[in-house]
């Protein structure tokens, strides 16, 4: 079992890999066609050099098109053409989507999900993982969180709710490992947990 998440790590690189080689290749092959080699060595070392100088050339013009996109005139052609995506009925809900896990992704970076926490919901005796987005206090000085509770597989759409501390499951997960085994559906989690 342990070889599975080798493979299909590797498969997922080399995929990624041929993926972005194709556009590029396809610019040097204009240039230079390996079809006319006669040597069968000569043939497969430019195959393999091929292939790497598209993906040098793809990964370049996306970089070259980021900073492109960065500046003033980049910006509004980026908003027009996501303003076009946005009218095709089908393509919109899937560039949302994206979208939404990509902001997901970013806005970890930015502390947006302080914590893990263990909460009893949508119902006592039901527990469930959560996400401290910030705290609070009420008129008697109780302290609350905030709480994000994320749906599974999809961490992107989930439930605001306010929780008193001495309610809350304090854990030591990491956000990266509490979205890890949200994604999962639970299939990557812990192997102890402090519920009583």
């Amino acid at each position: 079992m342990s070889i599975i998440p080798l493979t299909i790590t590797y498969w997922i690189i080399q995929y990624l890999f041929i993926f972005f080689s194709v556009p590029g290749k396809k610019i040097i092959n204009i240039f230079y066609d390996t079809q006319s080699i006669k040597n069968i060595y000569i043939y497969q070392i430019s195959i393999i050099l091929e292939y790497l100088a598209g993906f040098i050339l793809t990964i370049l013009f996306l970089y070259f098109l980021g900073i492109i996109i960065s500046n003033v005139f980049g910006k509004k052609l980026y908003l027009y053409f996501e303003n076009m995506l946005n009218k095709i009925p089908f393509v919109s809900k899937v560039y949302k989507t994206v979208q939404n896990i990509t902001d997901t992704i970013s806005n970890q970076n930015n502390n947006s999900f302080q914590k893990v926490v263990i909460i009893q919901y949508p119902r006592k005796g039901l527990w469930t993982y959560a996400m401290v987005t910030g705290e609070l206090k009420n008129s008697d000085n109780q302290e609350f969180y905030n709480l994000f509770v994320p749906t599974t597989p999809n961490p992107t759409s989930g439930y605001l709710i306010i929780v008193k501390k001495e309610n809350v499951i304090e854990t030591d997960i990491s956000v990266d490992d509490g979205l890890s085994i949200i994604i999962s559906g639970g299939m990557v989690s812990p192997e102890s947990i402090d519920i009583k």
